[in-house]
């Protein structure tokens, strides 16, 4: 019986060739790798999610999200800025939420509303908003850097699904908040699909959202000129958003 000795040059073209007749590319692995590292190491997992305990899986461009979170809204926050990465085909979200979540349109349910609707914005301080509801009416107490991020803040909560009516306690205060927080372009896409999501006047638009560089390209359609304007105003008061292009088109009539 003759015996054969692959030399390393001819061992190693043997071993690609035979993972490639099975299909499986020897990027794949570092690509899913990265997918995972860069997901934990965004801006929104890092700031957002820090407390819950989410567990990144990518196969093949593949993610899927096993583990808990706290709030509902923290399922879809995971998920779309896992979405954003570079390398994700898809993402498949097994989150579970833990504990009793109020039912929707409760004072409870409009208070937390309320508070996820501030939460991304650069021009309001949300972290310095307390907001209270009796009967759908929330009162906003706390402080603001100026009148007019105060008039902003009440303008922001009185678009919250459910919200009958705003009484903004706000004391204007001026403080040095830091604006300069670095955000990856995966972070604020979702944050920006969430701020939109979140508010009645936009919740319905079927807006697509890219992010390059900071700079926020939006698609889709808008009813109006003044809707599509909203749209480009919410995205704009984003953190990290330093741009933003609106090619949303006009719906016809």
């Amino acid at each position: 019986m003759r015996h054969f000795r692959l030399t390393p040059p001819v061992a190693a073209i043997t071993f690609t060739l035979l993972i490639l007749a099975d299909g499986l590319p020897m990027s794949a692995a570092p690509i899913d790798r990265k997918i995972e590292s860069s997901a934990m190491a965004s801006y929104n997992f890092k700031t957002y999610l820090k407390d819950d305990a989410i567990k990144v899986a990518s196969a093949d461009g593949v993610v899927t999200l096993t583990g808990s979170v706290s709030q509902d809204y923290h399922r879809l926050l995971a998920q779309e800025t896992v979405s954003g990465l570079p390398g994700v085909k898809s993402v498949v979200n097994q989150l579970s939420v833990l504990g009793n979540q109020p039912s929707e349109h409760s004072d409870i349910w409009i208070t937390m509303q309320v508070k996820m609707a501030l939460l991304f914005h650069k021009y309001v301080n949300a972290t310095a908003t307390e907001a209270h509801t009796q009967d759908g009416v929330v009162t906003l107490s706390g402080n603001a850097d100026s009148e007019a991020k105060k008039a902003l803040t009440g303008e922001y909560a009185r678009d919250v699904e459910g919200v009958k009516e705003v009484r903004n306690n706000l004391v204007v205060a001026p403080g040095d908040r830091d604006l300069g927080a670095i955000v990856d372009d995966a972070s604020i896409t979702a944050q920006v699909k969430a701020t939109l999501l979140f508010r009645k006047s936009t919740h319905a638009l079927s807006t697509q959202v890219e992010t390059r560089d900071g700079v926020v390209t939006l698609h889709g359609e808008a009813r109006d000129m003044a809707e599509k304007d909203l749209v480009s105003r919410i995205a704009l008061d984003n953190q990290g958003v330093t741009r933003v292009e609106n090619k949303m088109t006009l719906r016809q009539p």
